[in-house]
């Protein structure tokens, strides 16, 4: 007597489902997805299939290894990517900066902030990086705590977690100032990391719940982890690979021909737009000109702010001041106002950094203050082009300045500013320029240059 054959069928269900399930637990484990058209075999019994489901675990494994290979390797160049490639391990050390790279196996200890880094070299070798993305100033650095690299023949302790992405160590050194926020953690992170796609795990040095507050949203978008915070951790963990340090090229600024991936400030833009949802990229489709000026309370101030305020709405402007508050650290309530602007304005300061969000388009005039010329064009004029923001600059003129009484009009602070640096250094230059210099603006002059910004903006076909 014949089977039914719907017997077989129904019958052959379960084990089939007994075959796949270790298969997905094995998956959730390893913490990634498999092709569709690998599922497919899998359901299908498809003869066509070359490997058993554990070789094609094991060569989706390889294959992931190779392509972290590669784009580790893209991080260093020329004798150090060769190095890396004959012993694992290579340095970057650029001028400012110092990457290390192992794309092999290590083990990372984060309860003394050491790395394992096996390898068939009979000589033992130390190495020690600040994981700062600026190495100019030493005595600032070194307040970090060092990343020790042991390469070698060695053996290193027993992995307590194993992970499948490589790490990247960094530091957050730097927190309390938007400029250094942005120009010395945000961008480099990015320049390091964005060519992995999410598939990176972060061990952030000196963890900071502040940073992280702040900065949650855009690390996210950059790592599909949890941001370990090694002090807390204190145990042994296994990666593919790692980095330590992270690559920084100028103020403000991404030097596509050196960035894996080939990324630019455009890119850097739209990685903000999709971290905090900013909705306008061009400053045409913000139907009425809207202008954000930034109130300083300390130094720098602008004394006569309520007349440049009634000045700019005469012109039609919708004026927003906005002075250091709560809201300028909540970057997703900000970075929207100030994406919803077509104009920012403000006097040389770590505010301007803030022209990131703006849009495409948009216009923003810095109010350089006497002795701040080179400062001002270096930090936020020139990288307000490389993000398609037309930039305007409004000079004071000595008159304008709080210093002209303190000094006299014939002072050298006055006629002579880079006297002044050149004697004393950045330091007692600034203890002047930036700590003691208010500035009373000239109606008649600034209004010629708010006219220009508005004709910028204004009128723009959608």
């Amino acid at each position: 007597m014949e089977k039914d054959p719907r017997r077989l069928v129904f019958g052959a269900i379960p084990v089939v489902l007994l075959l796949i399930l270790p298969l997905l637990f094995v998956d959730f484990i390893w913490g990634n997805v498999f092709p569709y058209d690998q599922w497919i075999q899998y359901f299908s019994g498809s003869e066509t299939t070359n490997f058993s489901s554990s070789q094609q675990i094991n060569k989706k494994v390889e294959d992931q290894q190779k392509s972290f290979d590669h784009l580790l390797a893209r991080l260093v160049r020329g004798e150090d990517r060769r190095k890396l490639e004959g012993t694992g391990f290579a340095c970057d050390t650029a001028v400012h900066s110092v990457v290390c790279v192992a794309n092999q196996p290590v083990t990372i200890d984060t309860n003394t902030m050491k790395v394992y880094i096996p390898s068939n070299q009979t000589l033992q070798q130390e190495s020690v990086v600040y994981p700062h993305a600026r190495q100019e100033d030493m005595n600032f650095v070194k307040t970090l705590t060092p990343v020790h690299m042991i390469h070698g023949n060695i053996t290193p302790p027993a992995c307590e977690y194993t992970h499948n992405v490589p790490a990247v160590i960094f530091s957050s050194k730097g927190m309390g100032n938007v400029f250094h926020e942005f120009n010395e953690i945000i961008i480099p992170l990015f320049i390091t990391t964005r060519q992995f796609e999410s598939r990176v795990f972060f061990i952030l040095e000196d963890f900071k719940p502040s940073f992280m507050n702040k900065y949650g949203k855009a690390v996210s978008h950059l790592s599909a982890y949890e941001v370990m915070n090694p002090a807390a951790n204190t145990s042994v963990h296994c990666f593919p690979g790692f980095v330590v340090g992270l690559k920084y090229h100028d103020n403000l600024a991404l030097n596509s021909s050196d960035i894996p991936g080939g990324y630019s400030m455009r890119d850097f833009r739209h990685f903000l737009r999709e971290t905090y949802s900013l909705k306008f990229m061009h400053v045409s489709e913000i139907k009425r000109p809207r202008l954000m000026l930034l109130s300083r309370r300390n130094t720098r101030r602008f004394l006569n702010e309520d007349e440049m305020v009634s000045m700019m709405e005469e012109l039609g402007f919708q004026v927003i001041v906005v002075s250091r508050s709560k809201i300028i650290s909540d970057l997703n309530k900000f970075g929207n106002m100030i994406n919803s602007c077509s104009v920012l304005v403000g006097a040389h300061g770590a505010g301007l950094t803030n022209e990131v969000f703006l849009p495409a388009g948009a216009v923003m005039v810095q109010v350089e203050l006497l002795g701040l010329g080179w400062a001002a064009d270096t930090y936020y004029g020139d990288p307000a082009r490389a993000m398609d923001v037309h930039y305007l600059k409004y000079k004071i003129e000595p008159e304008e300045s709080s210093l002209l009484k303190l000094y006299g009009r014939n002072h050298s602070v006055i006629t002579d500013p880079g006297y002044l640096f050149a004697k004393g250094g950045y330091r007692a230059a600034r203890s002047v320029y930036l700590d003691m210099q208010n500035a009373r603006i000239n109606l008649s002059r600034f209004r010629e240059t708010m006219v220009e910004a508005l004709s910028l903006v204004a009128n723009l076909d959608v």
